[in-house]
């Protein structure tokens, strides 16, 4: 007799599969694996300390992995330099680096305790040109290491887009693209976060709607090409670009 626990390993890993082949994205069985070892990474640092409300094996591939790849939606990442801001787990930046191991990904985020949990992830599944950094966007974006250099800058936060556009469109060079992951109704943080954009040299060039394989949970990636170079005056002060959005 299969336990549910079997059952529900089992469900999960179809349900990956049939994501997978609906994004396009094809997987040999070592990034198979790794993605199996990250779970299992995840769920056990889980017990210490908070990295994720979603545990159940079949969630975290559904609103974890297969979420955090669904970016070929609207751009295939390739050989580019990716940074993932508020990466918090690792999401989407290590999913994203399994998947497409010939970019160049560098993981930011405010908390010291993940980015010692990603240096391990990182180490157990052997991944190359890969880095997790700690600290604020706001400083990071004023450093000429890391201002303007990244092609893609990605991220799950939940901040609006408009403070969100300030902490990563200064990390985006000249006709590189930030790319947010949304869910549920955004039209009005669309038209909120428009003058924001512009101020800071982007231009939202697509909008991609769509619901999680097999469910009803609306998901949507927000597309903002670079088109002029962000005035040094951004990013502002630490907590400014929440505390009074532009």
């Amino acid at each position: 007799m299969v336990s549910r626990e079997g059952r529900n390993m089992k469900q999960g890993i179809l349900c990956f599969q049939k994501g997978l082949e609906e994004l396009n994205i094809h997987l040999n069985d070592k990034q198979l694996n790794n993605f199996l070892v990250y779970y299992e990474m995840l769920i056990e640092k889980n017990k210490v300390m908070n990295l994720t409300a979603i545990t159940d094996f079949k969630e975290v591939i559904l609103k974890h992995f297969l979420d955090s790849l669904s970016i070929v939606k609207v751009y295939k990442p390739a050989n580019e330099r990716m940074l993932d801001l508020g990466t918090g787990a690792g999401l989407p930046g290590i999913p994203l680096k399994i998947a497409f191991p010939n970019t160049s990904m560098v993981l930011l985020d405010s908390l010291n305790k993940r980015i010692k949990f990603l240096d391990e992830v990182i180490e157990r599944l052997e991944l190359d040109n890969i880095s997790a950094i700690h600290g604020r966007a706001e400083d990071y974006g004023r450093d000429a290491n890391y201002r303007e250099v990244f092609d893609i800058c990605t991220s799950r936060a939940v901040a609006r887009l408009s403070t969100l556009s300030e902490y990563c469109l200064p990390f985006v060079t000249k006709g590189g693209r930030f790319i947010s992951y949304k869910s549920g109704n955004i039209s009005e943080e669309l038209k909120e976060a428009n003058r924001a954009i512009q101020e800071l040299g982007g231009k939202i060039t697509a909008v991609k709607e769509f619901n999680l394989i097999d469910t009803d949970i609306k998901r949507s990636l927000i597309v903002v090409e670079k088109i002029n170079r962000t005035s040094q005056k951004y990013p502002r002060l630490a907590g400014k670009p929440s505390k009074e959005p532009l």
